[in-house]
């Protein structure tokens, strides 16, 4: 096991993979079914030619720049464990940022809330985990991915009602909430960042958006206010140069108490505005 372990790592490293030695050990352990303990106590016990194989396969995926959360089916999201796959978007730390804003602007005790666009769940299922009292409402027009976001919800054991559905047209009938908080597709059919990284694998359909990445976010900003509670928030996680068009968006909506936020990396990356009360 450990001389496949190093063969492992020394493929990624070859390959340019910025943390070899923690993707192979990642990479093993998921296909051999081991934990970390596992790997230390009985690293010398040998591994059947089909286990390493299989290995092999995984690595030489990883080395065609295969995202590691798609190999091992999981990505960590605000201390969830959530499952992933190519249905949907990796979840990713940024986002968080609009946890963040999103758990400040919600009013103490019982709300309701909605996640447009949720994926994997993560939004919603973050929100939950923080406000058990909480209704919690997600949508996506995807199937699979609406799927995979309610197997996470199963799996962790909260609550989210699910609805299928492009933007608020999936819950055209229902309530009105206290906060909307949505990741769209923001990117520019045209942007050379489509063709490197993670997202080349990504589902196309929930990255880019026409008029230069903006135009999910004009439909939410449009569609959002009648929907929130007098006192209520919009808020839009969205590219780190379309801070002025996202506030001149939500403006143009109506919103008031327009504002951008950074995130860690000092790029401004989530909008917010309210109703007015």
């Amino acid at each position: 096991m450990s001389g496949l372990l190093a063969e492992s790592r020394e493929r990624l490293q070859r390959a340019g993979i910025e943390q070899p030695g923690l993707e192979a050990r990642l990479l093993v352990k998921h296909q051999l079914e081991n934990t970390d303990a596992e790997l230390i106590a009985f690293g010398e016990r040998p591994v059947t030619p089909c286990q390493a194989e299989a290995v092999r396969m995984l690595i030489a995926a990883r080395v065609a720049g295969q995202p590691i959360a798609y190999l091992l089916g999981q990505r960590e999201f605000w201390s969830l464990s959530l499952r992933v796959d190519a249905d949907c978007l990796i979840p990713r730390p940024e986002t968080e940022l609009l946890v963040e804003r999103a758990l400040r602007h919600l009013p103490p005790g019982p709300a309701r809330a909605l996640d447009l666009g949720t994926g994997s769940g993560a939004i919603a299922l973050a929100l939950k985990s923080e406000r058990p009292q909480l209704q919690a409402w997600a949508s996506d027009v995807d199937a699979g991915a609406l799927a995979m976001a309610a197997a996470n919800a199963r799996r962790l054991e909260l609550a989210v009602y699910w609805f299928r559905g492009r933007w608020l047209e999936a819950v055209a009938s229902r309530p009105i909430f206290d906060l909307i908080v949505s990741n769209p597709p923001y990117i520019a059919a045209d942007d050379p960042h489509l063709s490197a990284g993670d997202v080349r694998f990504e589902p196309r359909r929930a990255l880019v958006a026409a008029e230069g990445g903006l135009a999910d976010l004009r439909t939410i900003a449009g569609e959002s206010l009648s929907r929130l509670r007098p006192g209520g928030w919009l808020l839009l996680e969205h590219g780190a140069d379309q801070g002025s068009a996202v506030r001149a968006l939500l403006r143009e909506a109506g919103c008031r108490e327009v504002s951008s936020h950074a995130d860690l990396a000092g790029l401004e990356r989530v909008t917010e505005g309210c109703v007015a009360a």
